[in-house]
């Protein structure tokens, strides 16, 4: 690890900016309403033809308390009657999705999201799965990479072993902070025996990935007491970790408001805690795989990034970025070919106009052949830390410094400050722009100067 990522504060200092975090290029926020429902039905009759795999998201918007940092689409409530009417539109939803496509087109990737998937009642996870294997094509030995979100307080054992019986293999667990003041503080109160009874139900039903998330920046934290709690977590032996950096943007998420801004660490104490974390991953023997990821040398992602083929998607890292993503609910986003496109994110609107028999797609984009020229250096950069120029030459018909020849001065920038290597035959990020990752590939982003910047997080 060490050889891969080394931490210069100088370089922080001057290259840790907001910015996206490309899990799409060109990313959400240049999604538009001139695309609707009917190029949608045109992007899946492609699919169809093509015959591609498919990666499913499922949001499911509900949960039943509110954590003071989430900025989620989410439904906060305590009746869990309001799941009925929502399922039945996402059924619905299901059915005019899945009659556009072929039956024969597999399901290598399937994700619940939310939201809290498990507000979901056993009935209703049994149901809804049924809906999927009976109008998708499931993979039913196994192989597939089906995964689920789980907050701890909402799951039990008879719920672990509900959803490995139906097929889910792959499990997401919100941690956070494992102190009881940061806890308070954002309103979410889960104690370690929780989270390590849902890892060990995990472990005994043969589960074959435990994630677990991490935030630092939270109100009340302390670098001591973040490396307490990544202590305790490398305890438990997760495959792969997420430590995403909050980001405090009170103006854009309204349960953020009740945040204490003065409770908040410093930007040097934020430094801190994710230089600790770095520190103490790599001695427990973590990969850094990039941006806020990390997992176990024997992890999928691990593998997949040394044998690069790693991708990235609307749901991060994946070994599945070669499938057309389906998003299926309120608010969710759809990758299939050239089209991405999003559902409302308004759940009277998204339940009304399925309704209706329609579908609820409010915007979307077309990528053009300049979007996926830089998506695709874009991806390579963010999941592999290198690119070779004469591999885009070739695949796009393209003179590659000519084509950047705009990007070319901040890219020398780069190469001098120690953040890149440049050279006639490509890039190499190297170790100490490993965690600045994003910072580079803002250089090749088309839209920047028209982002609204304070819509993104700082790059670490």
């Amino acid at each position: 690890m060490l050889d891969v990522l080394r931490w210069d504060s100088d370089l922080i200092r001057r290259y840790d900016l907001a910015g996206p975090r490309y899990t799409s290029y060109p990313t959400a926020v240049q999604l538009h309403s001139e695309v609707g429902s009917f190029d949608l039905l045109h992007a899946l009759r492609d699919s169809r033809r093509a015959a591609r795999p498919l990666s499913i998201y499922v949001h499911v918007p509900f949960c039943a308390n509110i954590c003071y940092y989430c900025a989620c689409n989410k439904v906060i409530t305590k009746d869990r009657g309001r799941a009925a009417p929502y399922l039945q539109r996402l059924e619905q939803e299901i059915q005019l999705i899945a009659c556009h496509l072929d039956p024969k087109q597999t399901v290598e990737q399937l994700h619940f999201g939310g939201g809290t998937p498990t507000f979901l009642s056993h009935v209703e996870l049994r149901q809804l799965m049924a809906h999927l294997r009976q109008h998708f094509n499931l993979l039913d030995d196994d192989s597939g990479d089906y995964g689920i979100e789980i907050d701890p307080r909402e799951a039990d054992w008879s719920t672990m072993g509900l959803l490995r019986e139906l097929g889910f293999n792959r499990v997401s667990l919100g941690v956070q902070d494992l102190d009881p003041l940061v806890q308070r503080a954002i309103n979410r109160l889960q104690s370690l025996e929780q989270t390590r009874a849902i890892i060990e139900a995990a472990r005994t039903l043969q589960f074959r990935s435990i994630n677990l998330d991490l935030i630092y920046g939270l109100p009340k934290q302390t670098p001591e007491g973040f490396a307490r709690t990544v202590e305790e977590v490398i305890k438990l032996q997760p495959d792969r970790l997420s430590v995403f950096n909050y980001a405090h943007l009170p103006e854009r998420f309204l349960p953020q408001r009740r945040i204490d801004s003065n409770e908040l660490p410093t930007p040097a104490a934020k430094l801190e805690m994710l230089h600790n974390t770095i520190e103490q991953l790599t001695a427990a023997g973590y990969v850094y795989i990039g941006m806020d990821h990390f997992a176990l040398p024997d992890d999928e992602l691990a593998i997949a990034q040394e044998e690069s083929t790693l991708q990235r998607n609307f749901q991060g890292y994946t070994t599945h970025g070669h499938c057309d993503l389906i998003g299926l609910g309120v608010s969710a986003i759809s990758q299939i070919g050239d089209l991405y496109c999003q559902n409302s994110s308004d759940l009277t609107t998204y339940q009304d106009t399925l309704s209706t028999a329609q579908l609820a797609t409010s915007r979307g984009l077309i990528c053009t052949q300049d979007d996926r020229l830089r998506r695709a250096v874009i991806q390579q950069l963010i999941c592999h830390f290198e690119l070779d120029f004469q591999t885009f030459e070739r695949d796009f018909t393209i003179d590659f410094r000519g084509y950047f020849k705009d990007q070319w001065p901040a890219l020398q920038a780069m190469h001098k400050d120690g953040l890149i290597e440049l050279s006639n035959e490509g890039i190499k990020v190297l170790p100490a722009g490993r965690l600045l990752v994003r910072s580079v590939c803002m250089v090749f982003d088309a839209y920047l100067d028209l982002y609204n910047r304070q819509r993104f997080s700082r790059v670490i």
